[in-house]
């Protein structure tokens, strides 16, 4: 409540409340006073609120628990509308002693209306400080929907082509293990143009689409403008949004192209 980002929207009224700055919207509070205002409200509706962990040491929320807000929110959505919906989230879940340090993931969420799978992102980016706050995750997570095979990702992931490769299923005539591969991201503005060049670099060599979602805006660190995109088995751009743009794209995952392509050129049968 104290980040003037956060609350812009509060800005502007005349309300006679304590710690209130009307110019900047934000709301000033002791610790005491901030614990008398969780048990209140917090506490009274756990559904309404985000439950973000607090690390005191560096006086900054750090992530969500395991079975946190926003996959309660995304089973909601994915029962409402009959669909599948993904997603990353910071979580903590375990402790790396067993007992007073405990452990974050870089998590995205599968959920369909059944059922949820989830992959910890297993490249950190060091070069950011990543792997000092976070654990790797250490397997490969594929998701299913309607016959369509996934992969999850995460990020700095795509830079990384041997642990997304595309492997064939044993004992079954040229079947990859997947047909696509969804990544979400923070990709800065600074190299963008490196997110755009793997992108369809992941879907030629794979053999299958590519779903990539990367976010606009700012923080304090860095500056960001999208470069969200679906890429075909060929490396084309079958859908995208316009960079610097809040925007929602749709696109068909034409499974008889796919299984052309791949008849045509069978390529995977000579990777690594």
């Amino acid at each position: 409540m104290k980040d003037p980002k956060t609350m812009s929207y509060n800005a502007g009224y005349d309300m006679d409340l304590k710690g209130y700055d009307k110019e900047t919207g934000t709301i000033t509070k002791t610790d005491e006073e901030m614990i008398t205002w969780y048990n209140n409200w917090v506490n009274k509706n756990p559904d309404k609120y985000f439950a973000y962990i607090y690390d005191s040491k560096i006086a900054e929320p750090i992530g969500e628990d395991g079975k946190c807000f926003t996959l309660r929110w995304m089973e909601d959505m994915a029962s409402k509308y009959d669909c599948a919906i993904t997603g990353s989230v910071a979580v903590q879940e375990g402790y790396t002693d067993g007992v007073s340090e405990p452990k974050f993931y870089n998590r995205l969420y599968f959920v369909t209306p059944h059922n949820y799978l989830q992959y910890d992102k297993h490249h950190l980016f060091t070069y950011g400080g990543e792997h000092k706050r976070y654990s790797p995750g250490k397997e490969r997570v594929i998701a299913e929907w309607k016959g369509v095979k996934f992969l999850l990702q995460i990020c700095y992931d795509v830079r990384f082509p041997v642990f997304s490769r595309n492997r064939l299923m044993p004992n079954i005539p040229y079947c990859p293990e997947y047909d696509a591969i969804i990544y979400v991201a923070s990709w800065p503005e600074t190299r963008v143009a490196t997110w755009k060049k793997l992108l369809p670099a992941r879907a030629i060599e794979n053999q299958c689409y590519v779903l990539a979602v990367n976010r606009v805006g700012t923080d304090p660190a860095c500056s960001y403008i999208g470069g969200t995109m679906v890429i075909d088995p060929l490396g084309n751009i079958a859908a995208q949004v316009s960079d610097g743009k809040e925007d929602a794209i749709t696109a068909e995952l034409d499974m008889a192209y796919l299984a052309k392509a791949r008849s045509k050129f069978p390529v995977l049968e000579d990777a690594d």
